[in-house]
């Protein structure tokens, strides 16, 4: 089972780092590398089920949201290559913050698995989600 695990910690208070990433449908933070988020349904963007497709390739799914532990999980639904429905399943991303060892920070781990026979999506998502890791961090010092 394929699969990537980033990490960064941001200088913010953990229910400021949550307030960023707990709306799915806002990627406001990220403007470098999530350029256009469309809604999809009606359900509402801190309750699972609800659906976005990004930069109008990527189709995905709230499946869980804990906001006591600030944690989330997402499905890709379906995307290009090389995260098409045709070329992986059961693809699950997971989003969690805990307060940092040391200071006031935030340590936001990033991480995602799927089945595939090929191992081309490691090094893809990987780089995406090491851009979004820097963008959050970047949000917070403007």
């Amino acid at each position: 089972m394929p699969s990537t695990n980033q990490s960064i910690v941001v200088d913010a208070p953990i229910s400021d780092v949550w307030a960023r990433l707990n709306n799915f449908h806002d990627f406001s933070w990220a403007p470098n590398v999530i350029t256009k988020v469309d809604k999809v349904g009606n359900v509402d963007s801190s309750e699972a089920g609800a659906k976005r497709i990004l930069n109008d390739a990527f189709h995905e799914t709230l499946v869980e949201i804990d906001q006591d532990k600030h944690m989330l999980k997402y499905s890709i639904d379906d995307g290009p290559s090389p995260v098409s429905k045709d070329e992986v399943s059961n693809y699950y991303g997971i989003v969690k913050l805990s307060p940092a060892t040391e200071g006031n920070g935030t340590l936001v781990e990033w991480t995602s698995s799927w089945d595939s026979n090929v191992e081309d999506a490691v090094e893809f998502c990987h780089g995406i989600y090491v851009a979004l890791l820097n963008e959050l961090a970047a949000s917070f010092n403007k």
